[in-house]
């Protein structure tokens, strides 16, 4: 048998994984999913359709799958468990892509579907609900839709939720204790430090300045109007798609052989 990768014997450890701890993953899982059904209803109540699409989403994709992904490698939080996890008779590749199918895959999966179906019944609650005879009827039944998953919005919640769901699958084998807080503050603190450097050397090469994006743009003031300064295209999209997208699969691989190591 393949000593990396066996079809059954990873079956095996994912099943397990989800039926010895069902409080950690579904419980958790519908948790997240009854507040992002309560963000939605109360951001729709009290703001309006879009807002509440958007929050809820961002919330519930980004924040869920971080929140979660800090409890799948928390076998560590105790010597026992620890033990008793890396003595599994499965390779360490096969642990970490259970991880990862379970944050990656299964959860953003419960979640789209979910997502899909609360905001599909509410915005057809809404349609409903108007008076076809109102003048202003097809206007307000066009400026009501169904969230797209491929929209711009969509996709920028994407690359947030691999970058945040690798962080903490990373900082819970770094962490053993109070995982999600301290990778928290860790991401806290290079962001606000990123930023505070950023506006730093913005300051050391053009003076006075108004504002300051790390790779996007500076603005500065020129007499009483406002100009900026920005990257040229193609860099400013190496930096995009870096940070969106290549920083955060590296944390995921950087994860497993973190894993790997704490077999030695």
């Amino acid at each position: 048998m393949n000593n990396t990768f066996s079809t059954k014997r990873c079956w095996l450890l994912f099943r397990k994984t989800l039926l010895e701890r069902p409080v950690q993953l579904f419980g958790f899982t519908a948790l997240i999913l009854a507040i992002v059904l309560i963000i939605y209803v109360v951001c729709k109540s009290q703001i309006a359709f879009a807002p509440a699409q958007n929050i809820s989403f961002l919330w519930g994709l980004a924040g869920g799958g971080c929140f979660l992904s800090s409890f799948i490698f928390s076998y560590f939080s105790s010597s026992a468990n620890g033990s008793s996890f890396l003595t599994l008779p499965a390779s360490a590749f096969e642990k970490w892509l259970c991880g990862v199918l379970i944050a990656g895959v299964l959860y953003p999966l419960i979640f789209l579907v979910f997502f899909r179906l609360m905001d599909t019944a509410f915005v057809t609650m809404f349609h409903n609900s108007l008076d076809p005879a109102s003048p202003f009827y097809k206007r307000t039944y066009e400026s009501v839709y169904v969230l797209p998953f491929d929209g711009t919005f969509a996709w920028k919640v994407y690359p947030m939720f691999i970058f945040f769901s690798g962080a903490m699958l990373l900082g819970s084998l770094y962490f053993n204790k109070v995982c999600f807080i301290k990778v928290a503050l860790v991401i806290c603190i290079v962001c606000i430090g990123g930023f505070g450097l950023n506006w730093l050397f913005a300051k050391l090469f053009f003076g006075t300045i108004n504002d300051a994006v790390p790779f996007r743009y500076v603005t500065l003031p020129v007499g009483n109007e406002e100009g900026s300064v920005e990257l040229p295209k193609s860099l400013s999209n190496f930096y995009y798609y870096s940070i969106s997208y290549v920083i955060p699969v590296i944390l995921w691989l950087i994860t497993y052989q973190r894993l790997r190591e704490k077999e030695f």
